[in-house]
């Protein structure tokens, strides 16, 4: 599933000329909030329920260089669903669909007022399961 479509711009560059890390956290941290609207969640839930997401752990391996203008998108994907965390990957391409970097992200689903982990609602574990089958 496409999850963000991008293109970088001259101040997303480093002093090596290519996309700077930030961007690309940017790109994938995007990716994921329009990948669990997809699988349900509503951001409404974040002031009605106080429930929302909290990344605790990254992954990501650089695999191709980004330089102004290039064109690209995402692409994710969940690998796991636990009780309360998913584990989603996420792989940027170029307008070639050439691997540039590609991340596992595990966020846990989490009460915004008790600072604490909760179970994913049943929903997105349903929508997970239909996604995982696909």
């Amino acid at each position: 599933m496409i999850t963000y479509r991008g293109v970088v711009y001259p101040a997303q560059t480093d002093a090596m000329g290519h996309m700077n890390v930030q961007h690309y956290i940017a790109a994938f941290d995007q990716a994921f909030w329009h990948f669990v609207d997809q699988l349900g969640y509503d951001i409404e839930w974040r002031e009605t329920r106080k429930q929302g997401w909290a990344d605790v752990h990254y992954e990501i391996d650089f695999r191709s260089e980004l330089h102004i203008g290039a064109v690209f998108h995402v692409v994710s994907s969940v690998k796991k669903l636990g009780r309360t965390s998913l584990i989603t990957h996420h792989a940027l391409l170029d307008n070639h669909k050439q691997l540039c970097a590609e991340i596992n992200m595990t966020s846990v689903y989490f009460d915004l007022e008790a600072r604490t982990a909760i179970e994913i609602p049943e929903l997105i574990r349903v929508s997970v399961g239909n996604q995982l089958q696909a």
